[in-house]
């Protein structure tokens, strides 16, 4: 099974979990056309597609995979946010099914109508967790074996801004606590079970309150895990081994 990053920063987020045979969307913040393309067009094999929430980096899209008939799944809040009508709507704690692909949503604070992050089972990639866009992630999930996760901004580099007078007070409270810091993704990963976690993928990184490689290198070595960053363009192999 691989993910495919068709992008994952402010300018907007897709990921598709695909292996050649059925795709589930995650996230429809790019044109259509490109998610066409990650499929070779074949979009009859895409399952279905999950929207986080309302906001256009991770939504914009959302209209034009409706109209292609594919099922689209997000809370009531966010639908009402979007002014969308989808027959399959969930709230938290939803558990449902899309091909081989088990679904079941959890709620997340953010600066949004109803916000929901998942967890992703298949018999190929284990248990997948996809969380963004949230200050915190006050869960504690065991069986784990794939963590695709926001790593947003460093506290101290949005502090140090500040401080230099580079950004705002208003622009660093809405960063600190609606998206996740560095600090705080790394805690939730070494307060979760990562025993059977093959991969760490590290989402939505600003592009001016990160440091990529420093994100990448300290959760490397806190966790022993193989770690990516998500970039546009790239495939990572999600098995639930390296093999």
């Amino acid at each position: 099974m691989l993910l495919k990053v068709l992008s994952s920063s402010s300018a907007g987020n897709c990921y598709i979990l695909d292996n050649g045979r059925e795709a589930l969307v995650i996230e429809c913040g790019v044109p259509f056309k490109e998610v066409k393309k990650a499929v070779d067009f074949d979009i009859s094999r895409i399952v279905g597609c999950l929207v986080s929430h309302e906001h256009g980096d991770h939504a914009a899209h959302v209209k034009e995979v409706i109209a292609a008939r594919i099922h689209t799944y997000m809370s009531p809040g966010t639908a009402d946010a979007l002014n969308v009508k989808v027959d399959t709507l969930c709230s938290h704690s939803c558990h449902f099914r899309l091909g081989a692909f088990r679904v079941m949503s959890f709620k997340v604070q953010h600066d949004a109508a109803e916000p929901l992050g998942f967890l992703i089972h298949h018999w190929e990639i284990g248990t997948v967790l996809f969380a963004t866009d949230c200050a915190e992630l006050p869960y504690h999930i065991s069986g784990l074996n794939n963590i695709l996760i926001e790593c947003n901004h460093s506290t101290r580099i949005v502090e140090n801004k500040l401080h230099d007078g580079k950004i705002t007070e208003a622009e660093s409270v809405r960063t600190l606590r609606n998206h996740l810091s560095y600090e705080t993704c790394l805690q939730i990963l070494l307060d979760n079970d990562l025993s059977g976690v093959n991969n760490i993928v590290l989402l939505h990184l600003s592009d001016g309150n990160s440091n990529a490689s420093d994100f990448q290198a300290g959760v490397k070595e806190a966790t022993g895990k193989t770690v990516y960053v998500a970039d546009k363009g790239m495939t990572i192999n999600l098995n639930k081994t390296p093999f």
